[in-house]
Parts: C-alpha cells; structure tokens; sequence
C-alpha cells in the first residue's frame, strides 16, 4: 500500500472529502457527492490523481482477500477436506453461487460491503468495488474537463487512468460473469437506470474503446514525465501506456475466443474456433508490446531463471532478479514481487498478510502450522509439465520413464512441483524427521488427507518450502520482512496471449506486422529463459494450438489463470479437464539414496494415477449466476442461463 496509496497522499486533499461517503452496496448505486464542492477533486492535478487513487486501492489482492483463500479454481488445484468450505471445492460441486458468500474469493469477497477506504486486503473484492468505482469514473469524467486546470500531460495522464479503469473493471466482472450493461455514463441519485445487458461481444467491443484510448492518452514510464518526477521512485504500479495495451489485447483474444463466439456448450467440438478478426486485433495490440520491450524501450524484461540451488529458490550470485521474486520476497524492506516483469499488480504490503496464513497453507499442516486447507497441485496437471527437451510427457519421442517420472523435466517442473524425496527441511527436523525428505509416495509421511497432500504433490512456485515452523526464519518470519502478491498480468503472459492470437492467423509462424516474432518465436523466448527445448516443428495445426495451451498451463500455473482459460476455450466441461487425480506409486530408493543423490534421480515402481473427484459439469457451468438483486431490478436485466 505504500508504493502507490501513500505517494499522493499529501497532494491529494481531496481524496479525503470523496472518502467520506460509503461504497456502493446494490447494482449502480450512487455516492452522495452533493454534499462536496463539484471543482474541488478536480481543479489540479493533486487532487485529480488523489481522487483517482481511491480506483487503485480497490484494487484485490488475489490470494490474501482473506486468511485463507481460493483462487485456482481450474482443474489445477484441490485442497484437503477441512477446506470443503472455501470457494475452489464449492466450484468443484457446481455451486457456483458460493462466489456471492464467500469471504475467500477475490472476485466477490465482501460483495455486500466491501470498504474502499480500508488499508486492509480482507475489504476488497471485484464485484464488492466495481459499480462504485465506474461510478467515481464516469463522474470524473463528467466533470473533469469542466473544473481542472494542469499542463496537457497532467490531463492527459488523469484522462488515461479513467478511461483504463472504467474498461478494467467492466472487464473483469465479464470474464466471470459474462456480457454486463456497458457503463458510461452519470447518473442521478433519484435516477433508476435500466441498462440491458449487452452481449459479450458488444461489451467487448466498449472496452476495446476505452482500453484504446487509454493506451493513446499514457506515457511508457511515468518516470519520464514531469509529472511523475514528483514521485519518483513510486510510479511502478501507476497504469501507464503497456499496461492498457496489454489489456487491450487480452480483452481482443477473449472475444476472438471460442465460448465468446459460439456461446456455452458442451462436447468440445468448436474449441479451435476462434474469430480471426478479434485474433488479428489482440495480435496487433500485444505485438505492439512486445516490439518495444525487444528494443529496450520499456521497463519491462522477463526475469532471469539462474540458479544455484533451484530447489531453495536459491539465485545465482550474478543474477539481479529471479522467477522466485515474480512472487515471493524477503529481505527486502518487505518489497513487493514482481520485479521487472509485473505489468499490473494492485497495492499491497507483506506484514502479517503474508506471514498469517497464506505462506503457511502450502505444505503439511504438521510443519505449517496454520489454517488447515493446504493448496496441492492435481497430478493430471503436474503432467503438463513436459520433459526438458521440450516434448510433452506423451509424445513418442520425449524420453519420459515412469519408472523415473521425475528425472529430465522442464526445469520449472523442480521450481515450483515438491516431488517426492525432495527435502523439505533445510534445519534439525527433531521430532518430525519422517518428513525431512518429503515422503509423497503412496503411505508416505506426507500423504494423509486430512492435513497434508491428496494428490502426492506440494507446489512452491509462490511460497517457498522452506515457509514452516523449522526453518522460518529464512523464510516466513517477521523478520526477513517477507512479501508475496500474485500479479494480475505480466510479460510472460503477453508471449503467451500474442503467440496464442499469431496462431490463430497462421499456425507456428503466424505474426502480426507490428512485431518480428512469430508465434513460435513468442513461445521459444519463454523456453530459453527457463532452459526448455524449443517447441518442436512437428506440432502443426490444432497440435500447434495444444502445445501454445500447454505452454501457458506451465508458464502461468497457479497464478488463477486456469478457470479462465478452460471456460474461453470449451474445455471446462470435456472429461479431460473435469477429473482431478493422484499421484500413486511406491518407493523403491531407501531414505539414505535422498541424503546424497538428487531426488530427480530416484527410481519409483507401479506409477498410476486414482480419481479423487470428478466434476459434473453442464453447460451453465460456463458462466458465474449474476446476483438475484441484480435481476429483480428490471426485466431486461436477465440471469444466466440454467441458474434461477
């Protein structure tokens, strides 16, 4: 929260008056504002930018909206059964209503009356904020060329921030809940406004408007402007001109996407059927991107992937920045990760969000010690990650051995996937020496259900291992100051989005002309970061189009991309993506082979996988069910379809 609440706050005296009314608690409910002079939050920039910095610290925090969450709520994730109350396992049963009561959910955690004032990550939610903050927008906008007075660039950046804002919002709420009213527009306190819902293609099209105009209004780097030179140093997570491009193109090659063009349903028959023209779109507007980050003409680079020690998340002494500091921090004065990589995070702060209970609901209860609903990766998805030549695990020619399931992977594969043998405790284990080298074999130390892994996996991609009782102090103690966020997007996923749009125009060595990488080339840059083989020349057609899937199912696991994607793409109902699965198998190297061999190299028997559940899914499953009170408002305002 420091980085950007703080920045404008001793210039921003008009964000006080405007905080002083509450959020919004119904569908476009108004803020009282008559009571507030109509100049006053816009007759300079100080003011105009503390007003608009109310929209930033809405902003939710994706995994800390409350002590223990869900955000993966894909075929990705399943947490043990004292976490049958959180939000992933009710999608896991099909109640999807869950997301209007759970305190859990980023999306609509406190939807009854979220607090947009608060410092606190706990007030804040999506649908909680959304209505409130169009509504401070298109009162700015109302108002704003009426009142302020500043340079062309001060105007500018506040018109920019608007415009991105009023699209983000629209946009967020769509991607959960489908075509929304677009608005855009002031409306009265005695006013009833009866906006039909759009489609989401003509909902798309508004915030393509606004995203683009956004994307026209801001500078690169508010470093490089006269006005951010004032606040120097805390302009990173301020929208800026990457950031509404980047949107631009992910809210292009979601209409381009098969659901948004065909409508929901089942079979999976159309989940290569995209619209060529939204494609072309979100090429050109991500294409445009990625031109300039290759020339060195933003602050933007991928983070480097180098280290000594990969199972520590221990960096390389010549690397500056890390994959492990996209996410999770110590350190360092409780910095926020993302490093150079992050294009848009909210505000956040590390202290005790970070240490009580999110860092510590990533391994056995045993060790961890707090909230007993434990995040494990699904072994059907561990399987996306392939082997290091860069061929998926099922392809003929990958070299994959069950016998040896863990020797030869993709080196994100020992980043972010606890396996069995690796060891998970670095100091004295005491007592609980059974779990020094993680036994998540079939009946291993690390097995039970109730408080540990379900599936035979850890993950700790986000959150170190070394986040529990016996070695916190390198990790999740005070202490070390530790930060974790997850970003909303980052340059990683912008290779993705554009190879994904590229190959929709032309396969492998599809491109957009405003950018010299093809498709294929998007997709390599991302597998030499990591030391990965390149995507082999053999995968054309709709194989080409799995191989960008499976790419994007590694590069972006467990950040809350997977629900998304598999919805956009008709596959959240397909067999294949409905079953999550574990990992059985026995041990055959006794504990002395993990005290001196690399745990990749141990020799496993009778590998399989079991079904743990398996989701019943139809096609209303595609979309979230609005809110009943939004419903009853008028006749136009029409529920999804299969819920009532």
């Amino acid at each position: 929260m420091k980085t950007i609440y703080k920045s404008f706050l001793t210039l921003g005296a008009a964000l006080t008056m405007m905080c002083g009314f509450s959020s919004c608690e119904d569908y476009l409910d108004k803020d009282p504002d008559s009571n507030v002079s109509p100049e006053t939050p816009f007759k300079n920039f100080q003011n105009a930018q503390g007003y608009v910095e109310e929209i930033y610290n809405c902003i939710p925090n994706i995994a800390q909206c409350d002590w223990t969450t869900s955000w993966n709520l894909g075929d990705d994730e399943i947490q043990n059964p004292q976490a049958d109350d959180m939000m992933l396992h009710q999608v896991d049963i099909g109640n999807y209503y869950a997301w209007q009561g759970s305190s859990g959910f980023y999306f609509g955690n406190k939807a009854f009356g979220g607090n947009p004032r608060s410092n606190s990550p706990f007030d804040h939610g999506i649908y909680a904020h959304a209505w409130y903050c169009i509504a401070k927008v298109n009162k700015a906008l109302n108002t704003f060329e009426d009142y302020f007075t500043g340079t062309k660039e001060e105007h500018d950046l506040i018109l920019g921030q608007l415009y991105f804002f009023r699209a983000w919002w629209h946009f967020e709420m769509m991607k959960w809940l489908g075509g929304l009213p677009y608005v855009d527009q002031e409306f009265s306190a005695s006013e009833t406004p009866q906006l039909e819902r759009l489609s989401y293609l003509e909902c798309a099209d508004k915030v393509a408007e606004d995203f683009s105009r956004a994307a026209s209004l801001l500078p690169v780097d508010w470093d490089k402007t006269t006005a951010g030179k004032k606040t120097m140093g805390h302009n990173e997570l301020r929208i800026n001109k990457i950031t509404a491009l980047c949107y631009l193109g992910k809210n292009y090659l979601w209409a381009a996407s098969p659901l948004m063009q065909h409508g929901a349903q089942t079979g999976g028959a159309r989940t290569y059927d995209y619209d060529a023209g939204y494609a072309s779109k979100a090429a050109d507007a991500l294409g445009e991107v990625l031109q300039m980050v290759e020339s060195g003409s933003t602050q933007y680079a991928l983070v480097s992937f180098d280290y000594d020690d990969i199972y520590n998340h221990k960096k390389s002494k010549t690397a500056t920045n890390c994959y492990s500091d996209l996410f999770f921090t110590t350190g360092q004065a409780w910095l926020q990760p993302g490093s150079t990589e992050a294009i848009f995070r909210g505000p956040s702060t590390g202290w005790s969000f970070t240490r009580y209970n999110y860092s510590r609901t990533f391994g056995p209860n045993a060790l961890c010690a707090q909230d007993n609903k434990i995040h494990q990766p699904t072994a059907n998805y561990v399987e996306y990650y392939g082997m290091e030549n860069g061929l998926p695990l099922d392809d003929p020619d990958s070299g994959y051995d069950p016998n040896y399931p863990f020797k030869g992977r993709d080196p994100r594969f020992y980043h972010d996937i606890i396996f069995d043998g690796v060891q998970y405790i670095n100091g004295d284990p005491g007592a609980d020496a059974a779990m020094k080298y993680a036994g998540l074999a079939t009946g291993g130390s690390m097995r039970a259900v109730s408080n540990a892994s379900r599936t035979g996996y850890f993950y700790q991609k986000l959150v170190p291992h070394t986040c529990q009782k016996i070695d916190q102090g390198s990790a999740d103690d005070y202490g070390p100051n530790p930060h974790a966020y997850i970003p909303y997007m980052r340059l990683a996923d912008i290779y993705l989005m554009y190879a994904e749009a590229c190959a929709v125009k032309g396969g492998p060595a599809g491109k957009s002309d405003k950018c010299s990488l093809t498709s294929i080339d998007a997709l390599n840059k991302l597998r030499d970061r990591v030391g990965a083989g390149h995507v082999s020349t053999k995968f054309t057609g709709n194989a080409y189009m799995d191989e960008v899937r499976r790419e994007r199912a590694v590069e972006l696991a467990f950040e809350g991309h997977r629900f998304n994607d598999l919805q956009r793409w008709l596959l959240l109902t397909e067999p294949k993506y409905t079953v999550k699965t574990s990992a059985e198998f026995i041990r055959v190297e006794d504990e002395s082979f993990f005290k001196d061999n690399d745990p990749r190299d141990a020799r496993i028997a009778e590998y399989h996988q079991e079904v743990i559940l398996t989701r019943d899914f139809s096609a209303k499953h595609y979309w979230f069910p609005l809110m009943r009170d939004d419903t009853y408002i008028f006749d136009g305002f029409v529920q999804n379809p299969g819920w009532e």
